[in-house]
């Protein structure tokens, strides 16, 4: 039988068999090997977390923009404020307090703001 191995962040591999890994592999790209032990690297955790929110923003702004363009097209003043504070919501969201506070993976999928991005692809 062939052993697989796990690759961390810093290109450090280990027998996946003879290691301590976390069982959440959403961050598998932050993953950090001391000795035997595999942890997520924090810092590299939260840049996978704005990643993720950027990709999932990215087309809410572009309907965001339709919204605006048909507001400005009906001259409704409410619906291109409203519009605005959205796409500003949308573009604050990667600076978030939450993620940059979280001391954990829990803490850093909780940042997820469902209010502004929908759904979280770590639930």
């Amino acid at each position: 039988m062939a052993t697989t191995y796990i690759v961390d962040k810093d290109g450090n591999q280990a027998d996946a068999s003879a290691v301590t890994k976390p069982a959440d592999r959403h961050f598998r790209g932050a993953w950090s090997l001391s000795g035997s032990v595999i942890s997520e690297d924090m810092d590299a955790a939260k840049e996978i977390f704005k990643d993720k929110v950027r990709e999932v923003r990215a087309p809410l702004l572009d309907a965001e923009d339709v919204v605006y363009m048909k507001a400005l097209e009906a001259d409704d003043a409410d619906a291109k404020a409203a519009s605005v504070t959205k796409k500003a919501a949308l573009r604050d969201a990667p600076a978030a307090s939450a993620i940059n506070a979280a001391s954990d993976i829990a803490a850093l999928k909780a940042a997820w703001d469902t209010s502004v991005l929908g759904d979280s692809p770590y639930a």
